[in-house]
């Protein structure tokens, strides 16, 4: 039977948590570059399969490392992430290459939602929602009740950050989105780091 006072519990707690996400980052800059629809559906497809990962064995992986390590790796991660958004923020935009591109037509969706996929699938591994998840599937014993409310909250910010995304460019300058980004990064790699350390 479906608990679904864990569904909402778990849903609450993983939207939370995947609010300040590199993969929420991630969703919203391709979703300003891509179809919205094709994005979300890799995006999608990356976190089902994540939390299914941690529902049935994240909670082996993050015991089998020491949490140093796995904080370590995260904060290095999450600066080469920041170091090239802002690298990539200080190039001069190449406006009449992006109109020439547009004009050839849009990429195809299977490459798209295969591009989705692989940057999400590749940022949530070890990840503070990956962990939590696998945390509360073991302590609960449901790893369907966990499992559901955590890729709701997923597929319900990742369709929020997409959507705005794709929007936000008439408002805010893609260099600005990418330095923010970049400054977030660059506080979840301090804080990463602080953990790794303490």
């Amino acid at each position: 039977m479906l608990n679904f006072a864990l569904v909402a519990t778990v849903f609450g707690l993983t939207f939370l948590a995947e609010l300040p996400d590199k993969s929420l980052f991630a969703s919203l800059l391709l979703g300003t570059r891509y179809r919205p629809v094709h994005v979300w559906v890799g995006v999608a497809a990356a976190f089902l399969v994540q939390m299914a990962v941690a529902v049935t064995a994240g909670l082996v992986l993050v015991t089998a490392l020491p949490h140093r390590m796995v904080e370590a790796t995260v904060a290095a991660l999450f600066a080469a992430g920041a170091a090239w958004l802002l690298v990539a923020s200080f190039r001069p935009q190449d406006r009449d290459g992006a109109d020439a591109a547009r004009q050839a037509g849009p990429p195809p969706f299977w490459r798209v939602a295969g591009a989705s996929f692989a940057v999400v699938f590749a940022a949530e591994w070890g990840d503070i929602t990956q962990i939590t998840t696998a945390n509360l599937a073991a302590r609960y014993g449901d790893p369907i009740s966990v499992g559901i409310g955590a890729v709701l909250a997923c597929w319900l910010l990742a369709a929020l950050a997409i959507t705005v995304g794709a929007k936000s460019l008439d408002v805010i300058p893609m260099v600005w989105v990418r330095r923010v980004t970049a400054v977030i990064m660059l506080g979840l790699a301090a804080w990463s780091a602080w953990g790794a350390l303490s």
